[in-house]
């Protein structure tokens, strides 16, 4: 066939299958624009999974009468005028392609005013003409792909559509917690959200998207540097997912799928972590806009860092910092333990008087002791978290009494995470003692790879690795880290290489040192069936205190769990 121009119908609705995926992909550059508007309220109305219709409207700026047809337009857009503003953009929106697509496969409608016009202006098939509303927005999109049939037939049922919809919801609402938004499906309300303007109101709002569950087990995440700043909550290890469905990245404000942030973020949970399961979390990633490029992906769900390994380096110190809190004690994000009445006497039923076999004043006496408002723990007790040890049971658990109830704890778990964390401390003081192999070991590779462990030999070294090229496609192992002694050599050196190739760093070595610590760590703890004295369960509980992340195992299992005295009630007065 002969080389010619493509319709312009048809241009567009190329363009729509690289914008518009789904209905979710409809209500995130529409809402996204209200944002860019400064919309104070946003409302969500969705029918059948956003297939039959959706509707936006927002309180923003409003669309100029003479502007509303060229908004409708391929590459209109108030948002960038040179290359110097697409480099550091700073609104969600910034193509000029959202609407034009839209129109290409839905039936568009756009009702919009601004502060100063008497009325609202309405744009439909082509034309403008006068119609009532309040300042701000309206966009109405009915009838989604009806003239892509063959796209319309890959979309899924109305419930998975609605869902992807929620999703995209929760993640806007959490990246701008000052916007009050509205969402209804076929007529139901779904979230009606207040604008947070305090610490308290962005606590509700994440009790509102992520669960009651969530709030009462995160870590609050707050760090920064002279270049990046990272902050919200995460999960405790507790509160582990069986999928990354509770991940939230907001890089400047806009949520994003990243696997650089996500890779940071496993690092940082890899010691408390169990196998198979995924942190929950909301972090907020802030850094100059020439750092990041949003232009990487057509739906802008994607973003390529100038600097990958830094941004990594800093979420990863932010993730760790906030679990090595996570100890006895430490404060955290989520909700304070239950405490005694200020009297110290808890509230409960009343009590019948016991049939004893005692003289009536002896009865009296037995009776007023048992009804004795409870006094809170003596002073000691009070001074440490984790309180003091009263018994030992089955040769497992330890029991302590603290200010707020029963302490119940796990010995072996929590004696491995202590012996862990100073089996690191102390082989980092001692540095890294290398072991030469018996037989340098040859390893093929591409000679991109060759290439790079030539040009990082000395990184190698530092690491206790000698590697060395030996042909265009090979490199030579000749030593290895004392520690890794026994390690799959060629699986490692793989490793390293694709990781240093993809990310520009590796944590591999690390990695598998820490596995090995663990394991030694394990061994090294206090066996089950071992009877303590009060003083050595006493003497641990200080250095769990003291310790890291001692409120998980090696494993991610927790160490200890907290009975307050209304729960401990509650076992005997269920019913009453």
């Amino acid at each position: 066939m002969p080389i010619q121009k493509l319709p312009e119908r048809l241009i567009n609705q190329i363009a729509a299958g690289e914008v518009i995926e789904r209905p979710a992909s409809v209500v995130k550059e529409l809402v996204e624009n209200s944002l860019d508007a400064g919309a104070r309220a946003i409302g969500v109305e969705v029918h059948r999974g956003g297939v039959e219709c959706i509707r936006i409207t927002d309180d923003g700026a409003g669309i100029a009468k003479a502007e509303l047809g060229l908004a409708l337009e391929r590459h209109a857009t108030s948002k960038i005028t040179s290359l110097e503003d697409l480099v550091a953009v700073r609104s969600l929106g910034f193509r000029g392609e959202a609407l034009s697509s839209i129109a290409a496969v839905a039936r568009l409608q756009i009702t919009s005013r601004q502060a100063d016009d008497e009325h609202a202006w309405r744009w439909h098939d082509g034309e403008v003409l006068p119609a009532a509303g309040n300042p701000g927005t309206l966009v109405e999109v009915r009838d989604l792909f009806y003239n892509v049939p063959a796209r319309r037939k890959f979309l899924r049922a109305e419930r998975t559509e609605f869902n992807h919809i929620d999703t995209l919801i929760k993640r806007l609402a959490m990246g701008r917690p000052d916007i009050a938004l509205r969402m209804t499906h076929n007529g139901k309300v779904v979230h009606d959200l207040a604008p947070a303007s305090d610490a308290a109101g962005r606590l509700e709002r994440l009790r509102s998207l992520c669960g009651q569950a969530f709030v009462e087990q995160c870590v609050e995440v707050t760090f920064s540097s002279s270049a990046l700043r990272v902050a919200g909550w995460i999960a405790q290890p507790t509160f582990s997912r069986s999928q990354p469905d509770m991940q939230y990245f907001l890089v400047n404000g806009r949520a994003v799928r990243d696997k650089v942030l996500v890779h940071a973020v496993r690092q940082a949970y890899e010691d408390v972590l169990y196998h198979g399961r995924h942190p929950a979390f909301v972090l907020f990633v802030d850094l100059d806009p020439a750092r990041v490029d949003v232009n990487v992906h057509p739906q802008k769900q994607e973003v390529r860092f100038r600097d990958s390994g830094f941004v990594h380096d800093g979420v990863r110190r932010a993730v760790h910092g906030a679990l090595a809190e996570v100890r006895p004690g430490a404060p955290s994000g989520g909700a304070e333990p239950a405490r005694l009445p200020p009297d110290g006497a808890v509230s409960r039923a009343p009590l019948e008087q016991p049939a004893l076999a005692l003289p009536v004043r002896e009865q009296i006496a037995r009776y007023a002791k048992l009804t004795a408002p409870r006094t809170a723990p003596t002073d000691e007790a009070q001074e440490h978290p984790l309180g003091n040890a009263i018994a030992q049971l089955h040769g497992v658990f330890i029991l302590a009494e603290n200010a707020h109830g029963l302490v119940l704890v796990d010995m072996h778990a929590a004696h491995e995470r202590i012996t862990y964390e100073r089996l690191k401390t102390a082989f980092d003081s001692s540095g890294i003692v290398a072991q030469p192999l018996l037989v340098p070991q040859l390893v093929r590779v591409s000679e991109q790879e060759a290439q790079l462990a030539d040009a990082r030999a000395e990184d190698f070294t530092g690491l206790g690795l000698q590697v060395l090229r030996k042909g265009p496609e090979t490199v030579e192992v000749r030593q290895v880290p004392a520690l890794l002694q026994g390690v799959d050599v060629e699986r490692l050196i793989r490793d390293l290489l694709a990781d240093l190739l993809e990310q520009g760093r590796s944590e591999r070595l690390r990695e598998q040192r820490n596995e090995v610590l663990s394991t030694m760590a394990c061994h090294a703890s206090v066996r089950a069936n071992r009877r303590l004295s009060l003083d050595e369960m006493n003497a641990l509980l200080r250095d769990m205190e003291r310790t890291e992340r001692s409120g998980q195992c090696n494993h991610g299992r927790p160490t200890w769990v907290q009975f307050s005295i209304a729960e401990l009630d509650r076992l005997f007065l269920r019913g009453r």
